[in-house]
């Protein structure tokens, strides 16, 4: 969601109607918003300068993740270092009085229980990388897996984004892209010939993979999140009817 910034109320003094205490989470937001802008980076330092009289100002900005503010970490974007975190994407305007909170956002911005299985699931309980299961050990010997769920921007065929999650082990999470363009994977495979076409759907159907042309698209496809492959496999379904 885009906001003008000259039309918010100012961040550092704000006085909105019919809200009687601007609290912290507010004043972060449209800090982020006014100061920082979107898809550009911050540190925690800087946020700490700019509310010097908030001690809680570190969990003001994580609780803007439960009203669908996307602010990634190192661990997200391994471009970031690890004092870094990037302003994605705005959400809830919570600066408008009686805003209700996004119901697909869980407490505290984390993924509750039921979702993190459903994810894993979906994912065959392995990293969607390099494809080790939990507790598997890595071949050099030195430590056993453990599978994180990792934030994903997918970029869709309609034009939306949209932010979901992947299951990677820890070590392929601290490399991981944080984004996925559908479209432009897509446009790959309108580059193969029918044969190849029908190869790739082959080796995604049967989730497994196959020696041929197609292999290197068939890798990326396995490291994208469920809903990534869902949307892929059923445009390159619909393509052939």
């Amino acid at each position: 969601m885009t906001f003008s910034p000259e039309s918010l109320p100012d961040w550092q003094n704000p006085v909105i109607r019919g809200m009687k205490h601007v609290g912290g989470r507010v004043r972060v937001a449209l800090w982020l918003i006014q100061v920082v802008g979107e898809d550009n980076p911050f540190t925690k330092a800087e946020l700490r300068a700019a509310f010097p009289g908030d001690a809680q100002i570190d969990r003001r900005l994580r609780d803007l993740r439960d009203w669908g503010w996307v602010v990634h970490t190192s661990r997200d974007d391994p471009s970031l270092r690890q004092e870094e975190q990037r302003f994605v994407r705005a959400g809830v305007a919570v600066w408008i009085p009686h805003q209700t909170r996004p119901e697909e956002v869980g407490a505290k911005g984390t993924v509750n229980s039921a979702e993190r299985a459903r994810v894993m699931r979906e994912d065959d309980y392995m990293c969607r990388i390099c494809g080790i299961t939990a507790g598997e050990g890595y071949e050099d010997g030195l430590s056993t897996a453990k599978l994180v769920l990792s934030r994903r921007d997918v970029s869709r065929l309609d034009g939306t984004t949209e932010t979901t999650r992947v299951t990677l082990c820890e070590r392929c999470a601290r490399g991981a892209s944080p984004k996925v363009d559908i479209p432009g994977y897509m446009s790959a495979v309108s580059q193969l010939s029918d044969l190849e076409r029908r190869a790739l759907g082959r080796c995604m159907k049967e989730g497994r993979r196959q020696r041929s042309e197609v292999e290197e698209l068939w890798g990326l496809y396995g490291t994208l999140p469920a809903s990534a492959r869902r949307e892929i496999l059923n445009s390159l379904e619909g393509s052939e009817d």
